[in-house]
């Protein structure tokens, strides 16, 4: 498991983690750069490289050869990830102005005394402890946010109790009017909008940003001022969000024995005028919440595929000839007349599928489908070396 803190690193601090981070963010897109010239290198030989790298170069030397072994460890399982998925998702390079610091250590490389973490090249960083760690951490992970905040990610092991016993069992269709649609209505999680209600604020403060923003010269203070209002409302309306989904998984895993999820990728609805409503909506952090807490509790979690699901009647199967249109809300067979919510019935057509354990259903204790950052605690998953390594 990871339990994360807050940090409240001084000047120093903060000027030696931000110059760690570039001298690892070098070193990934040196190894980006060798492998877009045709040179796909193993962690072994990335490694061997670094050595006589930091043998010449003293700008590297100054650094932690931890952390920058853990970054080329990082980009190397990247790489053979993308290389699983048909070389699509491979790793890109880093910009300076854009990316996000991120810093990772194992267990030789930091330690944890009188409430602080220590670091390499004598870093010391307060903790804001706000729970007790259950164990002693194997690697910690340091980031920054878009407000300049920075967090501390322990992974440690912890014992989890084991789950109530229940035997119902759902079906999950995810929308955007509402987020999931269920077989039953009383598991529902509607489109709550926390985005959308802090929209006219919004709005204002990157006006705000926009007329403060100089072209060609360096930004005023005025204008950091109003980017860091503007993030803290998006992050504000993610984290509410976040709350909902957390709360909404935890229900649905106390009461069902196995969970049917519509396998939805709701990328492609960033092509659609409906992308702001979708992207507030956070499907794909809904359903990631809801396979790890499933896994954890040791539910039963299915996923079937979206296709057909919505022109199939759960009564008696039967498949209309054309698709429904968005605008469409009620499904009515003309087999058996059968009438009811469009959701609400391709919620029950995915129950079935699951249940009867149709070629388009995967079992996600049986396969490699895990969402990115899941749960590695049961599985096949856990022969992946990122797993392993307590990374995800």
């Amino acid at each position: 498991m990871r339990y994360t803190f807050r940090l409240r690193p001084g000047a120093l601090a903060e000027r030696a983690l931000t110059a760690e981070w570039h001298r690892c963010r070098f070193l990934w897109n040196e190894a980006v750069h060798q492998q877009k010239s045709g040179s796909r290198l193993a962690f072994g030989k990335l490694s061997k490289l670094l050595t006589e790298v930091r043998g010449r170069d003293a700008w590297l030397r100054d650094g932690s050869q931890v952390a920058q072994q853990q970054t080329l460890r990082t980009y190397a399982q990247a790489l053979e990830h993308s290389f699983t998925l048909k070389d699509r998702g491979r790793p890109t390079f880093k910009p300076r102005k854009k990316a996000l610091p991120s810093v990772e250590f194992t267990r030789r490389g930091f330690r944890i005394r009188n409430g602080r973490l220590l670091l390499p090249k004598g870093i010391s960083v307060p903790v804001v402890w706000s729970r007790e760690l259950p164990s002693d951490p194997t690697s910690v992970r340091i980031t920054r946010d878009a407000l300049g905040h920075w967090y501390a990610s322990f992974v440690v092991r912890r014992e989890v109790p084991p789950a109530a016993d229940a035997n119902g069992v759902i079906g999950i269709d995810w929308g955007v009017r509402c987020t999931a649609t269920t077989t039953s209505s009383e598991f529902d999680l509607p489109y709550r909008g926390h985005r959308k209600r802090c929209a006219a604020e919004l709005a204002r403060e990157q006006r705000k940003v926009m007329r403060r923003h100089r072209k060609g010269r360096s930004q005023s203070n005025g204008y950091q001022r109003a980017r860091r209002t503007a993030a803290k409302l998006h992050k504000k309306a993610a984290r509410q969000t976040q709350y909902d989904s957390r709360v909404w998984a935890k229900q649905v895993v106390d009461s069902h024995a196995m969970i049917a999820i519509e396998d939805f990728k709701p990328a492609f609805l960033s092509r659609l005028t409906m992308a702001r409503k979708a992207a507030d909506a956070a499907i794909g952090a809904a359903k990631r919440e809801l396979i790890e807490r499933g896994m954890r509790a040791g539910r039963k979690v299915v996923l079937v595929r979206p296709a057909y699901t919505t022109m199939t009647c759960s009564r008696c199967f039967a498949r209309a000839k054309q698709p429904l249109e968005l605008a469409q809300r009620t499904f009515r067979c003309t087999a058996c007349g059968y009438t009811e919510g469009r959701d609400r019935n391709a919620a029950r057509v995915i129950l079935a599928v699951a249940e009867r354990g149709h070629t388009s259903a995967d079992d996600v204790r049986q396969s490699d489908h895990l969402p990115s950052g899941g749960w590695s605690g049961c599985g096949p998953s856990l022969k992946s070396p990122a797993l392993r390594q307590g990374r995800r």
